[in-house]
């Protein structure tokens, strides 16, 4: 079987395949302060009843990057492969610096390559809410990233003296008439106009359509309050695509 890890700001996604099927998921907490030594732990309890004769890692921590690389070392006897941009990609990457590229982004990238018509635009609703844009070519031409929707809530309450800390919710109307409804409907509402809005902008950039895919745990709260809807909504769609670059870079 081949493990998959996305290690995340937040979290940290696990993926069992066998094969092209997706036959078991875990999440972590993306816990710098946890030693090597639980990292290793976690990882025997996991996959204990699983033999695993591959790995692939994306990292936008670098601070649990190498850890968990050792961790996956220890435990399973193998090297697993880093996701980054000196990879095999399968796209071209056509941005100013392709260093500054987060591992998950092109493997959304990829993903949305293999699995969708071009041009494709995949929208990320992780601790930043991200555009990832593969054009009719297959480049990987750029894309958006703005603060995700857990982190305006809690960024509402942060800074501010008044304002409560909730949970993302549904928005029961766009006028609030309390706290908790308006604060609802800024950061889900506003958030599904600033995609509609910024969908339209990148495809008149684009000079053509594209197929809209969302991934992330807010995708589907925020669906109902677009305009125009998701074509797809993929929950393991950056596991598929570091699934589909394993291969790519292991396999003749």
């Amino acid at each position: 079987m081949l493990l998959t890890a996305d290690i995340g700001n937040t979290s940290i996604t696990l993926g069992l395949f066998d094969d092209t099927a997706l036959v078991e998921e875990f999440r972590l907490a993306s816990d710098k302060d946890l030693s090597l030594e639980e990292y290793e732990v976690l990882l025997k309890s996991l996959l204990k009843d699983y033999t695993v004769s591959g790995c692939i890692i994306s990292s936008v921590v670098e601070e649990l990057t190498d850890k968990f690389k050792k961790a996956v070392e220890s435990v399973l006897k193998l090297s697993p492969v880093i996701l980054s941009p000196n990879i095999k990609t399968g796209i071209s990457i056509k941005i100013d610096n392709a260093g500054e590229l987060g591992a998950d982004r092109i493997a959304n990238a990829a993903g949305a390559y293999v699995l969708y018509e071009h041009p494709v635009i995949v929208i990320d609703f992780g601790t930043a809410t991200s555009f990832d844009i593969v054009n009719a070519k297959g480049e990987f031409v750029g894309g958006v990233i703005a603060p995700g929707i857990n982190l305006q809530l809690k960024s509402l309450n942060k800074f501010t003296s008044k304002l409560p800390k909730i949970e993302a919710a549904t928005s029961p109307k766009a006028i609030g008439t309390n706290t908790c409804d308006a604060i609802l409907s800024g950061v889900i509402r506003g958030c599904a106009s600033m995609i509609d809005g910024l969908i339209k902008q990148c495809e008149d950039e684009l000079g053509s359509r594209a197929v809209i895919v969302a991934t992330g745990g807010y995708a589907s709260i925020v669906s109902e309050y677009l305009v125009r809807p998701f074509d797809f909504i993929n929950p393991t769609l950056t596991l598929e695509g570091l699934r589909y670059l394993y291969y790519l870079n292991t396999k003749n």
